[in-house]
C-alpha cells in the first residue's frame, strides 16, 4: 500500500512541520510514507498532476486558511481522476467543522480531527488490513453507505513520544526550519485557535537539547519555535535558553513568540547576555484597549510589556516583531489609533498590523453575531466591519497597514522617517495621510522600485515642509539608500559630488597606507576598498559639511545595515583645495 502525505505551503521558504512529524512516527510504527509539499503560488494542475502521478492508495492532505481552496479543488480533481482513492484531510482547518466539510466535499474520505500522530498511522494500519474505522479515534469519516460517522475524540500524546522529524536538511536548503518544544496554550485568546486545546504539554529537554544541537551542528539560518507562548513555563524557556547561549555557533537565530510581561529577571538576564541576531521574539499586544482586553480573555498589562520592550531594546541584540490585530471587540478607529500609537512609540523592529480573522472553532466564532462583526465567506475569514468599526475604517487601516510595511517594516527608511514624521501630531496620521496620498495618486495599482518609494515620499512630504526642510529630507534619503546598499547608480535628487571625488581618492590612498577607518578590511588596495564601500558629502543633516563613510563587510546583525563612521576634516583637504 502506497501512502502519500501532501502540504500546500503560503510560500517556497515555508515548510509544514505537521506532516514531517506525521511521516516520522508512522515510519517509526513499520508504515512506510511518501511527503510531498507545494506551495499556493505554483498551478493547481501541476499540483494534480504530481499528485497523481505517485499512484497513492492513500492520500492525507494537510488544510489550513492559507490553502483549503487549492486542497478542495485538488481533491476534487484527484477523485475523478482515481476514483478508488481514499482521500483524507486534517489541520485546524477541518478539524473544528468535519462533519460540514465532508457533507460539502463528497470526494473526501474523511477528517483526522486535532494532533495526527497516532490517528494517520492507526488509519494507515486499518486501510492497509481491510478493518473497519468504527472505533477508531479521532476521525469523522464517510462510511459506505455514504453516512458521516463521527468517532470519539483522540485523548493527546505525550510530546516526548514525537520522533524528531528532521533525519537529513538537504530539502531544507533556503528554507525556514520549524520547531515545537511545547504544544497547546495555558491562556484563552477568543480570537486563536490554540485556546481550544487546554492540554498544555512539553517535550523532554533532554531531546530538545539533542534536537537543537542538530541544527547547531548544520549551522541552519533560522529555526523558528512554533511554541504558542514559549515562556509560559519559566525552568523550561530558561533551560533551552541557557542551553543556547552556551552553544552558538555564530550563525543560527531562533525565533519565539513570547508573552513579554511574563518574562522574569533571569530571563532578562539571559537574553541581554546573548550574541545579536541568536534569537528574535515575538510579541503579541493586539490592543492597548483595556476594554478589548479583558473581552477578547487576554491578560495583558501593557505597561510591563513597554517596559520589558524597551529594557531588551536597550542591548541591541535582539530583534522584536510586536503585532496589533483590527476588528477586535470594543475597539473603533479611534481606539485602534492609540494601540498603534502605544506600540509604535516601542520603536519595535517590525509592527505588524493584522486583521481579525474570524477562526472555525475559536470563541470568536461563536461570538460574532453578538459584536456584529460580519467577516468574509472564503478563507482567511477576514473581518468585513464590525459594530465598532465600519469597511470604510477598515480599507483605512488596510492603507496605514501598507504603508507601514513599506516605509517602516522594510528598515529602508530609518532616519528619514523621523524627519517626515515631525510634521504630523502622531505616527498613526503620518501613515495614514500617506496611506491617502497614496489612494488619491492612484500608486497603489502600482508596482514600485525601491527609489520610487522615495521619490513618492518626496511628492507627499512636499505638501507639508518648506524646501529647507526638503533638502534636509532628500540627504537623509540619501543616507537611509547608501546604508543599505552599494548603489551603482545614484538617485536623480542626490547632489552631484564630482568636484569630491579627488578628495575620495586621497582617502582611500591613505587607508591603504595607514589604516583608521578599515581596519578590518585587511590586505585590499585602495581600488579594492573603494568598490567594497562609499563615500558621501552631506551638508544639511550634519549642519556643516560632513563626510560620512559606509562599510558594507560590516553590518548590524539586526538591520543589516552598512557600518558609518564621520569621517574627520583635519585629515583631509576640501575639495576646493585639492
Amino acid at each position: 500500500m502506497k501512502a502519500v502525505l501532501a502540504a500546500v505551503n503560503a510560500k517556497y521558504i515555508h515548510s509544514n512541520l505537521a506532516v514531517y512529524c506525521l511521516k516520522a512516527y508512522a515510519q517509526t510504527r513499520g508504515e512506510r510514507v511518501a511527503l510531498k509539499e507545494y506551495t499556493i503560488n505554483q498551478n493547481p494542475e501541476e499540483i494534480l498532476r504530481d499528485l497523481y502521478l505517485e499512484k497513492p492508495d492513500v492520500l492525507a492532505l494537510s488544510c489550513y486558511i492559507w490553502n483549503i481552496s487549492v486542497v478542495r479543488e485538488i481533491g476534487a480533481e484527484l477523485h475523478k481522476l482515481l476514483p478508488e482513492l481514499s482521500i483524507w484531510v486534517g489541520g485546524p482547518e477541518v478539524s473544528y467543522d468535519a462533519e460540514r466539510f465532508l457533507g460539502d466535499n463528497s470526494w473526501a474520505s474523511g477528517v483526522m480531527r486535532g494532533e495526527g500522530e497516532i490517528t494517520f498511522t492507526e488509519l494507515l494500519g486499518r486501510i492497509r488490513e481491510g478493518q473497519t474505522l468504527y472505533g477508531l479515534k479521532g476521525i469523522t469519516w464517510r462510511s459506505k453507505d455514504d453516512k458521516i460517522i463521527v468517532n470519539e475524540d483522540r485523548p493527546v500524546m505525550a510530546l516526548s513520544e514525537v520522533p524528531f522529524p528532521y533525519s537529513e536538511l538537504n530539502e531544507f536548503a533556503h528554507r525556514i526550519i520549524y520547531y515545537e518544544s511545547s504544544r497547546g496554550c495555558p491562556f484563552s485568546c477568543s480570537y486563536c485557535l490554540s485556546s481550544i486545546d487546554k492540554k498544555l504539554r512539553f517535550r523532554d529537554l533532554s531531546l530538545v537539547f539533542r534536537e537543537l544541537q542538530f541544527f547547531l551542528d548544520h549551522r541552519v539560518p533560522q529555526v523558528k519555535f512554533v511554541d504558542r507562548t514559549f515562556n509560559c513555563l519559566h525552568d523550561h524557556a530558561k533551560a533551552i535558553w541557557r542551553y543556547l547561549l552556551e552553544h552558538d555557533n555564530g550563525v543560527t537565530n531562533f525565533h519565539f513568540e513570547v508573552a513579554a510581561d511574563l518574562l522574569d529577571e533571569e530571563e532578562l538576564e539571559l537574553i541581554a547576555a546573548m550574541r545579536p541576531g541568536l534569537i528574535q521574539l515575538e510579541i503579541g499586544v493586539q490592543s492597548t484597549n483595556r476594554d478589548t482586553i479583558t473581552e477578547i480573555h487576554r491578560k495583558m498589562d501593557f505597561s510591563q510589556v513597554s517596559a520589558i520592550v524597551q529594557r531588551i531594546k536597550q542591548g541591541h541584540n535582539v530583534h522584536q516583531h510586536l503585532d496589533l490585530i483590527a476588528g477586535l471587540p470594543f475597539e473603533d478607529l479611534e481606539s485602534f489609533r492609540r494601540s498603534f500609537n502605544d506600540v509604535f512609540a516601542l520603536q519595535p523592529d517590525q509592527l505588524q498590523l493584522g486583521f481579525l480573522k474570524v477562526l472555525k472553532g475559536s470563541f470568536m466564532y461563536q461570538r460574532a453575531k453578538t459584536y456584529d462583526c460580519v467577516y468574509r465567506e472564503k478563507e482567511p475569514y477576514e473581518v468585513l466591519f464590525t459594530r465598532w468599526l465600519s469597511y470604510d475604517d477598515v480599507l483605512r487601516l488596510k492603507r496605514v497597514e501598507e504603508m507601514v510595511e513599506v516605509y517602516y517594516n522594510s528598515a529602508q527608511f530609518t532616519h528619514t522617517l523621523p524627519v517626515c514624521m515631525e510634521r504630523f501630531s502622531d505616527a498613526f496620521s503620518f501613515f495614514d495621510s500617506l496611506g491617502c496620498f497614496y489612494e488619491e495618486n492612484g500608486y497603489f495599482s502600482v508596482a514600485h522600485t525601491r527609489i520610487r518609494r522615495y521619490e513618492i515620499l518626496q511628492e507627499f512630504m512636499a505638501e507639508y515642509t518648506g524646501e529647507e526642510e526638503q533638502e534636509k529630507c532628500r540627504e537623509w534619503m540619501v543616507f537611509d539608500l547608501y546604508l543599505r546598499e552599494n548603489m551603482k547608480t545614484r538617485p536623480s535628487w542626490a547632489r552631484d559630488l564630482s568636484d569630491w571625488k579627488a578628495a575620495f581618492r586621497e582617502f582611500y590612498r591613505q587607508e591603504e597606507e595607514n589604516r583608521k577607518y578599515l581596519s578590518a578590511l585587511v590586505g585590499r588596495d585602495a581600488r579594492q576598498l573603494a568598490k567594497m564601500t562609499h563615500l558621501e558629502v552631506f551638508t544639511h543633516i550634519f549642519e556643516k559639511e560632513t563626510m560620512v563613510l559606509f562599510s558594507y563587510e560590516s553590518r548590524d546583525p539586526l538591520s543589516h545595515s552598512a557600518r558609518w563612521q564621520i569621517i574627520e576634516e583635519s585629515r583631509y583637504e576640501t575639495r576646493q583645495d585639492i
